[in-house]
């Protein structure tokens, strides 16, 4: 199946540029990939070429390979997996160390790091079952000090690392504080690590456990080689403060500054706040493009706190903007014409204002009204992402599909299964409320959950999802659509592979609608989260589309919009909806319909807030910081970026 990018507009011109310029912010050397997909590919490329170059011998008879598990390693895990299928690298003469594990915890557990390391590639190539080497999580208290002794003696001096890093920094399990002179030890997980790692054991705190085995820090640094990654804008605090903080122990990775040939690998979204990205101008030549002009305007109004019609000659000088000056100045000119430009991506009329011609609109206004097709990867991402937008486009006449396409099925707690069949049998529609909780009680942590339980948490969501769009206005069974992709329907927190299945059901769907625009999740971060997998599907099927000879798909309009967590850079925004102080009311009433989703979430991420809360403190900071441009004041406002 195909990966797609984001469209980069404009940029640092890295042809011909030094590596020491390009790299002179770096304190670990950084290299940035569009997607995860290219990086764990050259990642992949550099362990094969590490193997195949290693030549046996008395003294060194196998190559020592560092490992880790997770999420992030998975891509490339599949790639060497199928590197060594097609015969490309051999593991006949490499050992792996793995650098951390649950403690107390079976090699059996499907949660465990012993599972899901043989799972996802031990299992899959030729090393020899006495050459992998994963701490144990079964060793008895009275050994463990021992035998953690023993492993870090084993697991020093590692030809080659390759391991992702936590949301805060984390590697292995040194957490933050974790000294840079640690060995391989227990350790305590502190509540934060066992939250985030709770999604492993159904989402269950109480069934996480409360202490790990762990390579140390020291024990790291040994490595003759070290490879850092990281995916997703969740990562980019902590790829910053790798890359260019000081080293820190709150910050378990910048340990790595100094090591002798360390280097980080990132995706452009974990990269986020390098300084290459953020204001390449500081680096080297760029290709100054409209948003790409615009990008350089609104860094320079944030880093010198004035409104873009205020900025100064002096103020693009002193702050690395000479080159734009010289190429498109006087500087007034430049700020009249971004402010114009940015002025212009503000619309009430998401889907066109009717009877006007004004090319400077980011939607034309034929034609009208326009049939408007909504995807939304889980059942509550649309009113969170989009609401006051799509509650616009219904009140303006649009006729608005809702294509939802996953169930959902495992964001819904148990005890909500609960409260909605006692509601059932108070109702007298059957009291099954005893087999249900037999039912929740059979379950075991790590393996799928019963289908019929399943079952019940997708129906309360599609339950949710009509009664959120009835609430403004839309028909709940003509303009939803309940797509159940089959990639999501795999009962546990790791999905099936995305197929042509998912591709097609979403192509017959969008062949019957036959939209003028198409709203999609732009979260294209994480590899193995929910919004890419089905965002690429929709991108490819509609890619399968244009192949096909669709011709609507000419006049369709492609719009992206983030989830509940961030938003996008006003450089890069196309449409920007204001919303009324009664329209975000209008959209926290809607996202209120979706009652599971509420306090008891089983996977609410760091953030305590309430989805309602965290969109409208969204939704307001971009207003606000339309405001401190110089641009109108509104309530609040969703942004959009344009695909095609």
């Amino acid at each position: 199946m195909k990966h797609f990018s984001l469209p980069k507009d404009g940029g640092l011109i890295e042809t011909g540029l030094p590596k020491d310029i390009l790299h002179g912010y770096d304190k670990v050397y950084t290299e940035l990939f569009p997607d995860p997909y290219h990086a764990s590919e050259e990642v992949a490329n550099e362990v094969i070429s590490e193997i195949n170059a290693f030549v046996p011998g008395e003294e060194k008879p196998l190559f020592k390979l560092g490992l880790t598990t997770g999420s992030t390693p998975l891509l490339l895990y599949r790639i060497l997996s199928e590197a060594y299928s097609q015969g490309k690298v051999s593991f006949r003469n490499v050992e792996i160390f793995s650098i951390d594990e649950y403690y107390p915890s079976s090699r059996d557990e499907m949660q465990s790091r012993n599972y899901r390391l043989h799972h996802s590639l031990v299992d899959k190539i030729d090393v020899l079952k006495e050459n992998v080497h994963i701490p144990d999580g079964s060793v008895p208290q009275e050994r463990l000090s021992q035998y953690c002794a023993e492993f870090d003696l084993a697991a020093r001096n590692v030809d080659l690392l390759v391991i992702g890093i936590g949301e805060n920094g984390q590697v292995g399990f040194n957490e933050a504080g974790s000294s840079f002179g640690s060995r391989t030890r227990a350790v305590i997980l502190p509540y934060a690590s066992r939250k985030r790692q709770a999604h492993n054991f159904n989402g269950d705190i109480a069934n996480t456990p409360a202490s790990a085995l762990t390579v140390g820090i020291d024990t790291m640094m040994s490595a003759r080689r070290v490879i850092l990654m990281a995916w997703g804008e969740k990562k980019a605090k902590a790829v910053y403060n790798i890359a260019e903080g000081p080293a820190d122990t709150l910050c378990p990775a910048t340990c790595f500054q100094n090591h002798p040939a360390a280097s980080l690998y990132v995706d452009e979204t974990a990269g986020a706040l390098l300084t290459r990205v953020v204001a390449p101008w500081k680096i080297g030549p760029c290709e100054w493009t409209r948003k790409f002009r615009r990008k350089a305007v609104v860094w320079l109004c944030t880093e010198v706190r004035k409104p873009i019609l205020k900025l100064t000659h002096e103020d693009y000088l002193q702050n690395s903007l000479g080159e734009l000056i010289d190429l498109y100045g006087p500087f007034d000119k430049i700020n009249i014409e971004i402010f114009n430009d940015l002025q212009h991506t503000i619309t009430g009329w998401p889907g066109g204002k009717p009877n006007t011609n004004e090319p400077t609109r980011p939607v034309a206004s034929e034609p009208f009204p326009k049939t408007v097709l909504i995807f939304s990867p889980h059942p509550d991402d649309d009113v969170i992402s989009m609401g006051g937008t799509l509650i616009r486009l219904v009140h303006q006449g649009h006729n608005v599909h809702i294509a939802y396409q996953t169930s959902g099925d495992l964001a819904v707690h148990d005890d909500v299964v609960l409260q909605h069949i006692d509601a059932a049998a108070e109702l007298g529609y059957g009291d099954n409320f005893s087999e249900i909780r037999h039912l929740i009680e059979s379950k075991v942590p790590g393996e799928p959950e019963p289908a019929k339980l399943l079952a019940l948490k997708a129906a309360i969501r599609r339950s949710e999802a009509k009664a959120a769009v009835r609430s403004f206005g839309l028909h709940a069974k003509k303009n939803t659509h309940f797509l159940n992709l089959p990639f999501y329907e795999s009962g546990g927190v790791a999905k099936f592979p995305r197929t042509q299945k998912d591709v097609d059901i979403i192509k017959d769907l969008m062949k019957e609608i036959k939209p003028d625009q198409i709203y999609m999740a732009g979260d294209l971060a994480d590899p193995h989260g929910t919004h890419r997998v089905c965002t690429e599907a929709a991108l490819e099927a509609i890619e399968q589309l244009r192949e096909e000879g669709e011709k609507w798909l000419d006049s369709c309009n492609i719009w992206l919009y983030r989830g509940a967590w961030m938003e996008w850079e006003l450089g890069r925004v196309d449409m920007a909806v204001p919303l009324s102080p009664g329209e975000v009311v209008e959209k926290r009433h809607a996202i209120y319909r979706h009652l599971s989703q509420k306090d008891i979430v089983p996977f609410p991420g760091d953030d305590p807030r309430e989805f309602w809360m965290r969109a409208e403190e969204r939704n307001a900071n971009t207003a606000r910081q339309y405001d401190a441009l110089g641009m109108a004041e509104y309530q609040a406002m969703e942004v959009f970026l344009k695909l095609c």
